[in-house]
C-alpha cells in the first residue's frame, strides 16, 4: 500500500484513522441500544444526536431536519420516492438533468413506469451546466419536484445550485439535490441555497460505508421509506448503526475544519496534472467545466484508445483511478454523462476519471503524468487508426 497511488476517492475514500478511533468503543464498550431507556443505552442516543449536530452545524441546517440512513442511495430514493407519494395531488410532473447518479435516474424511472409520474430529463452544456433558463421553461403547473445533484460524481461539474433552488422556492416546488460529491468538499448551506432535501453518504469524506443522510427541511412532507419501528422519530425504522454514525459525524467533523486548505491543496495538484497532460498529449479533452468543478475531480477523454487498457496499465504501475461511477463498473456502455456533454462513443470509452485527496502530493502527481504518458504512447503505437491518422 506504501507504493499504491490511490486516485478514485469519488468511489471511496479511506476511513480516517480518527474516525475509526472514534468508532471503535461503540462496537465493544458502548453497545447498548439506543432506543432502551436505562442510562447505559442513553449514551448511545446521545453519541448519534451529537454526530446529528455536527452534520447539521456543517449544512447550516436544524439538527432536528437531518436523518441518518444507509447512504446516498437509500438517501436519493427517499426523498424522490416520498415526495412522489406525499405530493402526488398537487401534480405527477419532476424534473431532473440526464446527468443524474442512477440511484436518482433509475428511481425516476421507476416513478414514471410504475406510479405514473412524468419526468423530464433535462439536457446539460457541454461541460455539464444546467441552463437555468431551461429548467424555468421546463416548469409546469403540476411540477412538485426539481431534483439536481450538486456536483457531477464522474466529470465534477458543480451546479449553480442556489440559482436552481431559488427559482423552486418562487414557484412553490420542492427541491432536492444530490450532494454525495460534494458534501465535505465543498461548502453547502441549506438556507441560503434554498434547498429543501438533501442526500450524502460517509464513505466519500473519509468516513465510513453504510452510512448517509438525509436533510429533510421542516415542513417537507415525508414519510417513512420503510417500515418497522420508532426511530429517526419516526421516520426511518430499524435499530440505528451508531458506530457508523458516530465515524460519520466524526468525518464531518474533520471535513469542514480542514474544507478550505484540503481544497486549496488538492487543487493545485488537480491542475498540475490537467495542464501537464493537455500540453503534452495530443487527441485528449478535459470533461466538465474547468473552473465550476470540485477540487479533487480530473475527468479527461483520449481518442485512439480503450479506456479499459489504460486503467488496467496504470493499475500495474501501482496507480488506480476509473472510468467513472463505481456503481457502474463492468458496464459495456460508455458512461451516460460523457454522452450527455456531446462526448462520441469513441471518445467515451477512452475516458479515465482520477479523484484526489489531500495526501496526493506533487510527486505523485508528476508519477501519474509520467506513466500516463508513456501508457498512452504504448497503446497508441498498436492503434491502426492513429498511424493513420
Amino acid at each position: 500500500m506504501n507504493d499504491l497511488i490511490y486516485l478514485d476517492n469519488a468511489a471511496t475514500t479511506r476511513t480516517k484513522p480518527e474516525v475509526v478511533e472514534k468508532m471503535l468503543p461503540y462496537f465493544t464498550e458502548n453497545f447498548g441500544n439506543p432506543s432502551a431507556i436505562y442510562d447505559f443505552a442513553a449514551r448511545n442516543k446521545k453519541a448519534i444526536n451529537d454526530s446529528r449536530q455536527i452534520v447539521a452545524k456543517a449544512l447550516n441546517a436544524d439538527m432536528r431536519d437531518i436523518y441518518f440512513t444507509s447512504g446516498g442511495t437509500e438517501s436519493d430514493n427517499w426523498a424522490l420516492v416520498a415526495i412522489a407519494e406525499n405530493y402526488a395531488s398537487k401534480g405527477k410532473h419532476i424534473i431532473t438533468t440526464k446527468i443524474e447518479h442512477h440511484a436518482v435516474l433509475h428511481t425516476c424511472q421507476y416513478l414514471e413506469k410504475q406510479r405514473g409520474f412524468e419526468v423530464t430529463y433535462l439536457d446539460v452544456d457541454e461541460s455539464g451546466i444546467l441552463d437555468i433558463s431551461k429548467l424555468e421553461s421546463a416548469i409546469r403547473p403540476d411540477t412538485i419536484l426539481i431534483s439536481v445533484m450538486f456536483a457531477n460524481n464522474e466529470i465534477g461539474t458543480i451546479q449553480p445550485i442556489a440559482e436552481i433552488g431559488a427559482l423552486a422556492r418562487e414557484r412553490d416546488i420542492v427541491f432536492h439535490t444530490d450532494a454525495v460529491q460534494a458534501f465535505g468538499h465543498v461548502p453547502i448551506d441549506v438556507e441560503t441555497m434554498n434547498i429543501d432535501l438533501l442526500s450524502a453518504s460517509g464513505h466519500k469524506f473519509g468516513g465510513p460505508k453504510g452510512v448517509g443522510i438525509l436533510y429533510a427541511r421542516n415542513g417537507i412532507n415525508i414519510k417513512s421509506f420503510m417500515h418497522g419501528g420508532a426511530q429517526e422519530r419516526n421516520r426511518r425504522p430499524g435499530t440505528e448503526n451508531v458506530p457508523a454514525i458516530v465515524g460519520l459525524g466524526e468525518a464531518v467533523r474533520i471535513a469542514t475544519s480542514h474544507m478550505a486548505e484540503n481544497a486549496e491543496k488538492t487543487r493545485k495538484v488537480r491542475d498540475y496534472i490537467i495542464d501537464d497532460i493537455l500540453a503534452d498529449v495530443d487527441h485528449c479533452t478535459l470533461n466538465g467545466h474547468r473552473e465550476k468543478r470540485l477540487p479533487n475531480n480530473i475527468n479527461m477523454s483520449f481518442n485512439f484508445i480503450e479506456g479499459e487498457s489504460l486503467l488496467i496499465m496504470l493499475d500495474m504501475e501501482g496507480i488506480c483511478a476509473s472510468s467513472g461511477s463505481a456503481c457502474t463498473s463492468g458496464a459495456v456502455e460508455p458512461s451516460h454523462v460523457l454522452q450527455a456533454i456531446g462526448l462520441s462513443e469513441e471518445m467515451a470509452k477512452g475516458s479515465v476519471r482520477m479523484t484526489l485527496d489531500e495526501n496526493i502530493s506533487l510527486e505523485d502527481a508528476k508519477k501519474v503524468c509520467n506513466k500516463l504518458k508513456e501508457i498512452i504512447n504504448r497503446l497508441r503505437s498498436m492503434s491502426p487508426a492513429y498511424k493513420n491518422m
